[in-house]
């Protein structure tokens, strides 16, 4: 089928195809199809005008950085969390732009697409966004949001949100938390779990954002059933190097359950051992025989035995116990 010369113009980023997106499906396929500009209605207030810009590889860490309240944690964005959209980045490249906004010095800061820009740095790739002037923080905010709504936040990100909820006070408990997040008590007291644990403790794993309500539990028995002075170790021990790269496993699935067992030990390695109280001795002849006796067990300890009274007291036991 025969495109339209500017349609093709759009695709080799030539010639503005400028078009309009009412609905989200709009937006996507103009996404989809790279158009050179587009307007967005953004939060059903503003009509914006995003350019399609192409940062280069070298250029996207030091051009480009990430909205401050995003609430995707970047530091948990590694080549085994991005794993669902590496592959095809790497094959194919950027299939969809991301959407930000310009800054002074010609700098960008990506609104939708966070993941797809640590992608394209891990990928060594050019990076794709639209970015617009003139968007307030209300509008940035929203953008970031609906963004976040593609890939599920992890239960961290999702509990620094209902933190800050609770800090602020929309909210007067977790039960009326759960009503606003649409959720259960349960997902709630887990989320905020998670938010409470260290970042080093997280990224000690492949994926955070795979990592279920009860491991998140256990994370957070088990880190602070340490003392203070216990946890600094603990930390200063995961700072050394992410232990998920110290683990000789593949999949997700399988590293993050020995990620899990390592942390444990070096929790139990921490505390402090506890010596077991011996059942105290009784004496029976002064200065030659004392007994311990502990639930069904005897212990007997003699001195100064001649060869005679060693044979008659082991032959009268032997009788007895056969």
């Amino acid at each position: 089928m025969a495109i339209k010369t500017s349609e093709l113009n759009a695709r080799l980023f030539g010639k503005a195809d400028k078009r309009r997106a009412s609905t989200v499906q709009e937006a996507q396929k103009a996404a989809s199809e790279k158009a050179a500009v587009i307007e967005l209605s953004v939060a059903g207030e503003a009509t914006v005008e995003f350019e399609l810009v192409r940062v280069a590889s070298a250029d996207v860490v030091t051009r480009t950085s990430v909205f401050a309240e995003n609430a995707r944690e970047q530091s948990f964005l590694n080549e085994l969390a991005l794993s669902d959209i590496l592959v095809t980045l790497k094959d194919r490249g950027q299939q969809y732009p991301a959407v930000g906004r310009w800054l002074e010095g010609n700098k960008i800061e990506v609104l939708d697409g966070s993941r797809r820009r640590m992608s394209c740095i891990l990928a060594n790739q050019d990076f794709l966004i639209y970015v617009a002037k003139g968007i307030n923080s209300k509008h940035a905010k929203f953008l970031s949001d609906v963004a976040n709504a593609h890939k599920p936040l992890s239960l961290f990100e999702r509990g620094k949100e209902m933190q800050t909820m609770l800090d602020r006070g929309d909210v007067l408990d977790q039960k009326e938390l759960a009503k606003v997040c649409q959720c259960s008590e349960a997902l709630v007291s887990g989320a905020l779990k998670a938010a409470a644990l260290p970042l080093a403790l997280l990224q000690a794993y492949p994926s955070v954002g795979e990592l279920g309500r009860p491991t998140i539990v256990k994370l957070h028995r088990m880190f602070f059933s340490l003392t203070q002075e216990e946890q600094t170790v603990f930390l200063v021990k995961l700072d050394e190097n992410p232990v998920w790269k110290t683990v000789d496993a593949s999949g997700v699935s399988r590293i993050t359950r020995e990620v899990t067992l390592i942390l444990e030990q070096w929790c139990e390695s921490l505390k402090p051992v506890v010596a077991k109280a011996e059942a105290p001795s009784t004496e029976l002849v002064k200065g030659r025989a004392t007994y311990r006796r502990k639930g069904d067990a005897l212990s007997i300890n003699l001195k100064k035995m001649s060869e005679e009274d060693a044979e008659a007291i082991l032959s009268f036991i032997k009788s007895r116990l056969d």
